[in-house]
């Protein structure tokens, strides 16, 4: 038992009072003459007896009635120690796609905020995040507009995320009792993290009444044709089913229907066959009673631009012609002195291919080039002029060609973490058909190798934007162009060369694309649909624009690319698939404090862990009891 007000427990010196009082009976005496003696004795002797227990129990009451009222004004209480230090509360509260999820109280998220408004102590001060939002040391009045209209996040922190954003918000002080509550579903690729020290971590685990989702998970064109193409919708369910309706709409206007149709392995796939003249704003859509979000999927088709290739070089390329068609690239190629050095500037790619010596205005002409956003493919000739080749090199990852090799070796080895071709295989091969290289330029460079010789030289090395080949490819040199590798190598580094816009962009990844239009220095690039606009990071060069997607958007859909009201191009974006696994996580494998199935049970844990018992009232009626007792003796005991 604590007080509240211990100083007043000195009090209980005045019960030394009333003992004094009792002990030396402090009354005054009169003499009165009496005959018999005898008879006086005897009465005496009984009234003594009688009057000394009264007495003793009038002290007792005194003294228990004294006590009581002393004890009542230090207002006693019983605590856990915890209870008595300041305590700071800091409340997760999981946003993410997930808790679209379905109980009978409506969603996940919805049922978690209506007990926290209806819960948390009007006066009572916390700090509460979400996986984009932040509320430090406020009142749930200060935030319940708020909570009620808070959006759904397509990002999800992590639990060891979740850890550290909150040890931020607590206070340093180690006196207080911290509390931090967690309020999730718990999918498994939450993770796990270790106990915070000073910290006690509360976890409420919100689950569906159904965890069946189907999910739109992917689409790609995967045959193209002069005149159709064939899009290929990816779907996955949770649970077992048998079909689904699928729907693509070309803006508001249904195209095509079909049915889905799950396998033992619960995933289906349908295809839709579609004009490729056409340019398709498209929308895929399904109905189903899971989460929301991934219910559609954005997608744009045609009016793409062409990459722009060429080719400079007086020895055959026509393998390169072959690699860069006209569907996707505007293909030139022109010798040495046909070349009108006014076309670079317009090109995405350059090529130069198996100069002698490369001529000091082109020199100039190619370090702009790159300079202003230009990818460049160097391929050295049998006889190419070392220093010639140097001059140009040096600029770019300070590369130099030492001296030239003739002998014979396959090339063995590819770095498929290597941009080029990062996406290019399936799996990793390491026994496919060697190229064979009878002589190659050794070289020294601080670039990137993609593709290396038996001996350890590089033969293709680079990054970003300028690419350069240590042999000549012709046929008396290597059967390179016969190789498996030509296509994905020459055709990674084209479609790099612009970034045009894919299909669509998952928006949990930063995005970069480019455009083939020349902004002004005045003038920028905005991106917008419906209300909602933006303005990406974005760089001009002399014949493109780049641009990089981060933060934003915020929600799915097309999204017009504009300079002022003109319309450059349409970009498409969906959310990550990553909410779709209704997957949860036993939550027994968490070192918490308390655990609860809804928000309102766990807070009423805490609150009652923390309860300040309190007995002052208690010490007031014993008080009455013992004035009671007082007076019965007084009235009842002769």
């Amino acid at each position: 038992m604590q007080f509240k007000h211990p100083e007043l427990l000195w009090a209980l010196l005045l019960l030394l009072i009333p003992i004094f009082v009792h002990l030396f009976q402090l009354r005054k005496f009169r003499k009165t003459p009496f005959t018999n003696v005898k008879l006086l004795q005897k009465v005496a002797a009984e009234s003594r007896r009688s009057n000394r227990l009264k007495e003793w129990l009038l002290l007792i009451s005194r003294l228990m009635l004294l006590t009581a009222l002393v004890l009542a004004f230090a207002q006693p209480f019983i605590a856990r120690e915890t209870a008595l230090k300041p305590r700071e509360m800091v409340i997760y509260l999981d946003d993410s796609f997930s808790m679209q999820a379905k109980t009978e109280d409506g969603s996940l998220m919805e049922a978690a905020v209506q007990d926290l408004v209806k819960t948390l102590p009007q006066d009572g001060v916390f700090s509460l995040f979400t996986n984009e939002a932040e509320f430090q040391n406020v009142r749930i009045s200060d935030i319940q507009n708020d909570l009620l209209t808070l959006k759904y996040s397509q990002k999800q922190l992590g639990l060891d995320q979740i850890d550290l954003k909150a040890t931020a918000l607590f206070n340093t002080t180690e006196e207080s009792t911290k509390d931090l509550l967690i309020i999730s579903d718990f999918q498994r690729r939450l993770g796990v993290a270790d106990p915070i020290e000073g910290v006690q971590r509360h976890v409420v685990q919100l689950l569906p009444d159904s965890e069946t989702n189907v999910s739109i998970d992917s689409a790609y064109v995967n045959d193209n044709s002069v005149n159709s193409l064939e899009l290929t919708v990816e779907l996955s369910s949770s649970d077992t089913m048998e079909s689904i309706p699928v729907s693509l709409y070309n803006g508001d206007k249904l195209i095509a229907k079909t049915a889905a149709a799950f396998d033992q392995r619960r995933l289906a796939k349908v295809v839709f066959t579609l004009p490729s003249n056409e340019i398709i704003d498209g929308r895929i859509e399904i109905s189903d009673t899971g989460l929301a979000y991934d219910n559609q999927l954005f997608f744009r088709i045609g009016g793409q631009d062409k990459i722009k290739v060429l080719v400079i070089g007086d020895t055959e390329s026509d393998f390169l012609k072959r690699i860069y068609t006209p569907d996707e690239f505007e293909y030139e190629a022109f010798g040495l002195n046909e070349l009108n050095y006014s076309l670079l500037p317009r090109q995405n790619l350059l090529v130069l291919n198996e100069l002698e010596s490369i001529p000091t205005a082109l020199q100039n002409a190619v370090r702009s080039f790159v300079k202003d956003g230009g990818s460049l493919i160097i391929i050295p000739g049998l006889n190419s002029d070392v220093n010639n080749y140097n001059s140009v090199l040096q600029n770019f990852y300070s590369t130099t060609l030492i001296e030239r090799s003739d002998t014979e070796q396959n090339l063995t080895s590819i770095a498929f973490a290597h941009p080029i071709y990062n996406n290019a295989f399936v799996k990793e091969v390491s026994n496919f058909q060697y190229p064979l290289v009878k002589s190659h330029y050794t070289v020294r460079s601080a670039a990137p190798t993609a593709l290396r010789l038996q001996s350890g030289d590089a033969f293709l090395l680079g990054s970003d934007s300028v690419y350069l080949f240590t042999a000549a490819l012709n046929g008396s040199n290597t059967n390179f162009k016969g190789s498996p590798l030509i296509v994905p190598t020459f055709y990674s580094i084209g479609i790099s060369s612009l970034k045009l816009p894919q299909l669509y962009y998952s928006m949990d990844q930063v995005n970069q694309i480019d455009l083939p239009v020349t902004v002004g220095s005045d003038r920028i690039l905005s991106v917008s649909r419906d209300n909602y606009e933006f303005i990406p990071r974005q760089q001009s060069f002399s014949n493109k624009t780049s641009m990089v997607f981060e933060e934003d958007p915020k929600e799915d859909g097309i999204y017009d690319i504009k300079e002022g009201s003109d319309i450059h191009s349409r970009i498409s974006f969906n959310y990550s698939r990553n909410e779709s696994d209704l997957a949860y996580m036993n939550t027994d494998s968490l070192e918490v404090g308390m655990r609860g199935n809804t928000v309102e049970n766990l807070l009423r844990q805490i609150e009652k862990e923390n309860e300040v018992s309190s007995l002052w009232k208690w010490f007031v009626i014993l008080a009455l009891i013992f004035i009671l007792v007082e007076v019965l003796i007084q009235k009842f005991f002769k």
